[in-house]
C-alpha cells in the first residue's frame, strides 16, 4: 500500500519525480531543482520537499556538493518504480512452442529482473492480436518480428524499444510440403494463417505466381490438416517443425529471391511499445539490456540454461 504522504500535493510530485529518477545513474549529478520544477510545472520548494520525501523513504540518497550540484549516491530502483505507481509491465509474445521462444521468454524475464522492473508475460497467437492488445492498453510491450513491425507501418503508433537481431524470432522459415506433392502442382492446397502478418507475407512471396488454393487455418490446426490430407503445403517457422507436425513432410528452404526480399526481417525479434513516451516506457527504454535478452536466449538454445519464465 502506498504511504499516505504520497497522496498529498508534495507526495504526488514525489511520485512524478520518482519516475524521472529511474534512469539516473548512481554518482551522477542531478538536474537542478529549477529544471525539475519547470518540467513538472511546480515551484522549487515543492520539488525540494518531494525529493526529501523520497530520501526519507530510503528510495534514494543524495549528496549536496555546493556549487558542484547535487549527486545521486544510492538508489533503490524497485522502490522508485513502486513509488512512481508504474505497476507491472505486461509483455505479450508468441506462444512458447519452440525452444527459441522459450529462450526469448527467459531472456526477457532475466533482463527485466536485472533492470529491477516488475514484469509479467502473457502469450498471444498472431502479431495483429498482440498489436490490438497493445493499442487498447491491455499489455505494455509486445514481441513481433521485424517483418510484422514494418508491415504495421507508421500509422500504428508503434515505437521500437529494441531490435534483437537475426534468428531471435525464428531460426528460419521454409515451405512445408506433403509427401508426394510438388510446388508446381496445380490446385495445391496451401494453409495460410490470417492472424499472422509474417505468414501471410511469406506465403504471398512463395505462391503469388502459382495456381494454388488457400485454406485458412492456424498453426495449432496445421498438423491435423496435413495428417488428413486437407492441405498440401504451407510456409512456416522451421524451428522444431517435425516435433510439432505429425505428418510425412518435406521442408524446402525459401528461395534466393524471397530471402533477398526479406533480409533478416522475418527472423529478427522486435520489442515494441506504444509511441506515447510514458514514464514507464522511458524507464524501460533506458534500463532494459537487449544484450542480456539475446545472451540468455542463446544459453537456452544451447542447453546451458533451463527455460524459466
Amino acid at each position: 500500500m502506498l504511504d499516505a504522504r504520497f497522496l498529498t500535493r508534495n507526495g504526488m510530485v514525489a511520485r512524478r519525480l520518482a519516475a524521472e529518477l529511474l534512469n539516473q545513474r548512481v554518482d551522477s549529478r542531478l538536474p537542478r531543482i529549477r529544471d525539475y520544477a519547470e518540467r513538472l510545472g511546480v515551484g522549487n520548494g515543492t520539488v525540494q520537499a518531494a525529493l526529501q520525501l523520497l530520501e526519507n523513504t530510503g528510495a534514494l540518497r543524495t549528496e549536496a556538493r555546493g556549487h558542484l550540484g547535487t549527486y545521486l549516491r544510492e538508489v533503490d530502483r524497485a522502490d522508485l518504480w513502486r513509488l512512481a505507481g508504474l505497476g507491472t509491465m505486461l509483455a505479450a509474445m508468441p506462444l512458447p512452442y519452440s525452444r527459441r521462444y522459450e529462450g526469448l521468454a527467459t531472456g526477457l524475464r532475466a533482463a527485466f529482473e536485472e533492470a529491477e522492473i516488475p514484469f509479467a508475460l502473457t502469450f498471444m497467437r498472431g502479431a495483429q492480436a498482440r498489436l490490438d492488445a497493445l493499442m487498447s492498453g491491455k499489455v505494455d510491450l509486445i514481441v513481433v518480428s521485424r517483418l510484422a513491425f514494418d508491415a504495421f507501418g507508421e500509422g500504428s503508433r508503434l515505437s521500437q524499444l529494441a531490435d534483437l537481431g537475426p534468428r531471435t524470432y525464428v531460426g528460419a522459415h521454409g515451405v512445408l510440403l506433403r509427401a508426394g506433392a510438388a510446388l508446381d502442382d496445380p490446385g495445391l492446397a496451401v494453409a495460410v494463417d490470417t492472424s499472422s502478418a509474417d505468414q501471410q507475407e511469406l506465403t504471398r512471396l512463395v505462391f503469388a505466381d502459382r495456381p494454388v488454393r488457400y485454406v485458412e487455418t492456424s498453426y495449432m490446426q496445421l498438423s491435423e490438416l496435413f495428417r488428413r490430407g486437407e492441405v498440401d503445403a504451407s510456409v512456416w517457422n522451421l524451428d522444431e517443425v517435425h516435433q510439432h507436425i505429425a505428418a510425412d513432410l518435406t521442408t524446402i528452404p525459401l528461395d534466393e529471391a524471397a530471402r533477398g526480399h526479406l533480409g533478416d526481417r522475418n527472423s529478427s525479434a522486435v520489442l515494441a511499445v506504444r509511441a506515447d513516451d510514458s514514464p514507464a516506457v522511458e524507464a524501460v527504454r533506458g534500463r532494459l539490456s537487449a544484450d542480456l535478452v539475446t545472451r540468455t536466449q542463446q544459453d537456452v538454445l544451447t542447453g546451458d540454461r533451463l527455460p524459466s519464465y
